[in-house]
């Protein structure tokens, strides 16, 4: 999600594996436009919240080992594709990219669990 605070105009970037889980829920709320309804974020879109899940990727990338993250960037790209391919939720595409999003997790999860903190 985009957040820029009073200090920074910085997109935000998850960092951490909670902080990815965070984002990845973020964007099964928001999907599949990603357009903040709140207000508070106006600049969100679905290039602001891409950029931020793949440069959080990049964070965790020894975390979760070389095969699961790129396991999360081709579920990223695949994920995308989706929900751009059915901008208006009416087709199958939105659900697709929302399987990526639990998919995602559930890789993260498990990396969270073989790692000690």
């Amino acid at each position: 999600m985009y957040r820029s605070s009073l200090h920074s105009d910085k997109p935000y970037i998850p960092k951490g594996i909670g902080e990815i889980m965070d984002q990845l829920g973020s964007m099964m709320l928001s999907s599949p436009t990603f357009k903040d309804r709140t207000g508070y974020f106006p600049e969100q879109n679905i290039d602001t919240e891409f950029f931020a899940l793949n440069e959080g990727l990049k964070t965790i990338r020894q975390k979760v080992g070389e095969e699961n993250y790129q396991a999360l960037v081709a579920l990223s790209e695949k994920m995308r594709a989706y929900f751009e391919a059915d901008p208006e939720d009416k087709t199958e595409g939105s659900l697709k990219g929302r399987d990526c999003i639990v998919e995602m997790e559930d890789i993260l999860k498990a990396s969270a669990r073989r790692k000690p903190r």
